[in-house]
């Protein structure tokens, strides 16, 4: 019997078990970029229940038990947990459906669906107790960054960084940490984008993958939901809907009134490209050290993100040649050997 046999094995008896449903089966339902997996099944009522498999070996179930109970309270719609065992790393849940925003975005869509998650987005920052999470601090965001050199330009384009570039890589890093701590602070998802958001009939979209939140800056769920890594819309919507946003978080007491359109959209830009250099690094390691290379394929669309940004403004120059010298005319989705 084999590892993965036992571990199917105990996730299908404790499932029976905590949900008292002795001939209930499980099918997959998801996975994601981490050691969690997720299954499906139909209780003799006939409500269908999520089990995410979390491995304590490689994953901690708590934080996404505490970050659920914050959500919910606050009125989002967290799925709701029936059952939990900590130790052996099992969560059974409401099952919130597996409609995710991503396939249907299109031009007609998007205002109706982004205009409901920029409503729980606001009800995240304003409602959800961030008090004791992890502060997303000068060493966290520096520590997302340094996954550029070592997984984008070290493993995936062969490039080691020289005394130079690592000049050119820790004054650009410097600014993004400046900046962002220069902002007002709220409840964090980190990974508030299409793939975590589901069409729901009422409540506003479903949120999943919120384990890893924090307290940090507030324009970083808005920039993962604007800027996502999976699709790009114009510009100027792009713009539109952010500065719209930014009204809300004045009416809401948690920006201040005199910082102006300007002064918000550089903070939005430049926190979008801290989170799209790490993403460059994510996105490969996912490939060169887990095996999961379908990742590659959307390395061309954060990299344009990052180049966009880094070329608009002047004191990013540097990165902005940098990255260029790097990638030259490479396939960004071709894995190095």
């Amino acid at each position: 019997m084999t590892a993965a046999t036992t571990r199917a094995e105990q996730r299908l008896h404790w499932t029976r078990r905590a949900l008292d449903a002795p001939a209930l089966e499980l099918r997959p339902a998801s996975a994601d970029a981490s050691f969690r997996s997720y299954w499906r099944g139909w209780r003799d009522d006939g409500d269908s229940v999520i089990v995410m498999d979390a491995p304590p070996e490689h994953e901690d179930i708590r934080p996404w038990l505490d970050v659920d109970a914050r959500l919910c309270r606050a009125g989002l719609a967290a799925p709701r947990v029936l059952a939990a065992d900590r130790e052996c790393g099992f969560i059974a849940m409401q099952d919130l459906g597996d409609r995710t925003y991503l396939p249907e975005l299109d031009a007609a869509s998007v205002d109706i669906l982004y205009a409901d998650a920029l409503d729980a987005l606001l009800r995240m920052q304003r409602d959800v107790d961030a008090q004791g999470l992890p502060r997303y601090d000068e060493p966290h965001l520096v520590a997302e960054m340094e996954l550029l050199p070592r997984w984008f330009l070290e493993r995936h384009l062969g490039t080691r960084p020289d005394c130079g570039s690592r000049e050119v890589l820790e004054i650009a890093f410097r600014q993004l940490v400046h900046a962002a701590q220069a902002q007002p602070v709220a409840f964090v998802h980190r990974d508030f984008h299409s793939r975590n958001l589901l069409v729901l009939d009422a409540d506003g979209p479903g949120i999943i993958d919120f384990q890893d939140a924090v307290c940090g800056p507030l324009t970083y769920d808005l920039v993962s939901l604007l800027r996502d890594c999976y699709i790009v819309w114009p510009q100027a919507r792009v713009e539109r809907w952010a500065l719209d946003h930014r009204l809300r978080l004045i009416d809401a007491g948690l920006l201040p009134i005199g910082v102006g359109p300007q002064a918000f959209l550089r903070s939005f830009d430049l926190m979008g490209l801290q989170r799209h250099i790490k993403v460059l690094g994510i996105f490969c390691r996912l490939w060169y050290r887990d095996g999961k290379r379908g990742y590659l394929a959307d390395l061309p669309r954060v990299y344009a993100y990052a180049m966009d940004v880094a070329r608009r403004y002047p004191e990013l120059a540097p990165l902005a040649a940098l990255l260029e010298r790097a990638v030259a005319d490479r396939d960004l989705t071709a894995p190095a050997p």
